[in-house]
């Protein structure tokens, strides 16, 4: 039995991302940075639904008391779909109308933490952000020009993010308070193995990192070292998540930009990864 099947056969994104579990909806949710929009599948019965926005948007994360918030292009925004309504809370970066958000996600905390880049994917004007729940933001790393992940490892204590252009993931040290601190490079990808993209933490403490230009996503244990990898026939794969009443369901989302069209390419995957993953933390403003 193939390893996974793919589950977007309508719509093919042009730069989905931001695969996110709603235990809340029974259903998965991601984005398409580019389209822009975001969808969402029903794991009940199947059924996908696709909202338009009214620009790139990066991610969506749960809130406590229901509904999202969203990291546009124009910054962070509480987001609500059905009907839909968007009110921004600000943009941590007015100076630089070039960047947009790229990829977060909420910490067991209830803090997100996301990135920015440069839209045209040339400056490294990027930067690492932490959205706390009265709506105040905080710098916590620059110098990026295509960050992606986070994950959380499940003991607490370490944060991973990515710069995609530098093939690097990192590792940083949680401190007490929301800190990070005695950031390291914790894998290194060659150019066979293409970008890090999207990342997830499984329930054994394992990293699963999509490969942006390699076709595959791949799990690695607690110390960085290469565990197994799964190959897919989507070129450029971008987003992990686990979902289900038993977080046993692993989805995958991809993108097509810049590739000849195809069956596959920006098509939203699901994968018999054979682990389970870890709840999904909600905003708690």
């Amino acid at each position: 039995m193939a390893q996974w099947e793919l589950i977007q056969r309508d719509i093919r994104d042009t730069l989905g991302e931001g695969t996110l579990w709603s235990a809340r909806d029974n259903a998965v949710y991601w984005t398409d940075i580019v389209a822009p929009a975001v969808n969402r599948l029903s794991l009940a019965d199947g059924s996908i639904l696709r909202w338009a926005m009214p620009e790139p948007i990066g991610w969506i994360v749960e809130r406590q008391g229901g509904d999202f918030i969203a990291g546009l292009q124009s910054g962070f925004a509480r987001l609500s779909l059905d009907p839909l309504a968007i009110e921004p809370i600000g943009d941590p970066e007015p100076h630089l109308p070039g960047n947009r958000m790229n990829d977060g996600k909420a910490d067991a905390e209830g803090r997100i933490w996301c990135g920015t880049m440069d839209m045209a994917e040339q400056a490294e004007s990027g930067a690492f952000y932490r959205l706390d729940p009265d709506g105040r933001w905080l710098q916590m790393d620059s110098g990026y020009k295509v960050p992606n992940g986070p994950a959380f490892s499940p003991c607490g204590l370490w944060l991973y993010h990515t710069d995609s252009a530098r093939r690097s993931v990192y590792r940083f040290a949680r401190t007490e308070g929301g800190g990070l601190a005695d950031r390291e490079l914790f894998i290194r990808f060659s150019e066979e193995d293409g970008y890090p993209d999207g990342m997830t933490v499984d329930a054994d403490g394992h990293l699963w990192i999509a490969h942006w230009d390699g076709a595959r996503i791949s799990r690695f244990t607690p110390e960085g070292k290469l565990d197994r990898a799964i190959p897919l026939p989507a070129r450029q794969v971008t987003n992990i998540c686990f979902a289900g009443a038993n977080l046993d369901r692993m989805f995958v989302s991809s993108a097509a930009v810049g590739l000849p069209e195809s069956e596959y390419d920006g098509g939203l995957f699901e994968v018999d990864a054979g682990v389970k993953g870890l709840p999904t933390p909600l905003f708690a403003g």
